[in-house]
């Protein structure tokens, strides 16, 4: 390690290998396998994410999810993977720093995209699972969280992340899918996971297209009809989702919206196991929303890209406002020194 090039260090930098620094003042996120913090690269002087799990962990996922970072290198939308490897107390994973995830910017366009901003993103969401699985491999846990958006030149641009729960489906060299089994364990997120996962079978790619579907309906609804359901246990809570996913039929999911948004969760549904989804009937059922609505894509209308927008104009009007007063007041001062002087005279 270069002791002149980390000679520099604060406190709070951590030195990682022999080109990066960790700022553990700035954590950007945390899940099941670790947390994630800011990073700088010294030699190319660029921000990065740095990935940590400690050593000790029971499961350890962070080596395993390099090697599909690797895999899946040179896909648009995938992040590039600096480095992987382990220090100290802890296996680190380093990359690309990227923008918010799409939970976090729909939370803050209070819980409600509207249908142009919907279709772009899962437009962009489906075609990184399409590569995803053109690589042989399934996500198994297709969520907004997983996907955020890019920065600088790349800001509209929607990555996907987090393969700790990805798994291969097909044998690169022989091209033979995984077998059909049942009774398995829910693998991914309850909330946007296929019927058929809730039921036990093992996950192909009908399932990652599945959860995509929910998703085109939760970021419209701004919720799903299986969400907040009261339970004692884990295995409670999944059984009470099941039952209402399965019981909620999809007109009601859809109502409202348009009836594509029913053919695109009902294709996804109708799949076997060994399918391959039709990407690009899926990104045509998409095209006709928008010729149907008479929108087109313009990655600048993204709806947190226009609220930023309208709260930066309103402040800068609240600030101008005020500026305005306080000359007013300014004025008035003058106006009563002026009267005070003339009164002295």
């Amino acid at each position: 390690m270069s002791q002149k090039r980390f000679s520099q260090l604060r406190d709070y930098e951590i030195p990682i290998g022999d080109s990066y620094k960790l700022d553990a003042r700035k954590k950007l996120g945390s899940g099941a396998f670790g947390d994630i913090y800011l990073g700088f690269n010294i030699k190319e002087g660029e921000e990065v994410a740095i990935k940590l799990e400690p050593t000790h962990t029971r499961h350890p996922q962070l080596f395993y999810e390099s090697k599909l970072y690797m895999a899946l290198q040179g896909g648009i939308g995938i992040p590039k993977l600096h480095w992987c490897g382990s220090q100290g107390n802890y296996n680190i994973l380093i990359m690309d720093l990227l923008g918010h995830s799409l939970e976090d910017l729909f939370n803050y366009c209070k819980r409600h995209f509207t249908l142009l901003t919907t279709l772009m993103v899962v437009d962009q969401m489906l075609s990184r699972i399409e590569f995803i699985h053109s690589r042989n491999f399934i996500h198994r846990d297709v969520k907004p969280d997983n996907f955020l958006m890019g920065r600088g030149s790349k800001k509209h641009q929607v990555f996907a992340i987090d393969f700790g729960l990805a798994k291969r489906y097909r044998d690169p060299r022989t091209g033979l899918h995984i077998p059909y089994k049942d009774g398995k364990s829910l693998t991914g997120t309850a909330r946007y996971a296929s019927i058929n996962t809730h039921l036990g079978i093992e996950q192909a790619r009908r399932d990652d297209i599945e959860a995509l579907g929910y998703i085109l309906v939760y970021f419209m609804r701004g919720n799903l009809p299986w969400q907040g359901l009261k339970a004692r246990n884990v295995k409670e809570k999944y059984e009470k989702i099941k039952e209402k996913k399965i019981s909620t039929s999809l007109d009601s999911l859809c109502q409202s919206f348009p009836e594509e948004f029913k053919i695109f969760i009902q294709y996804a549904r109708d799949l076997k196991f060994e399918d391959r989804p039709d990407y690009s009937y899926l990104k045509n059922i998409i095209r006709q929303i928008c010729e149907k609505n008479q929108l087109s894509f313009n990655y600048s209308k993204y709806d947190w890209i226009l609220k930023k927008n309208a709260d930066s104009s309103h402040e800068e009007q609240k600030e101008n406002k005020n500026k305005d007063k306080e000359k007013d007041k300014d004025k008035d001062k003058e106006k009563d020194n002026t009267n005070n002087k003339d009164n002295t005279h």
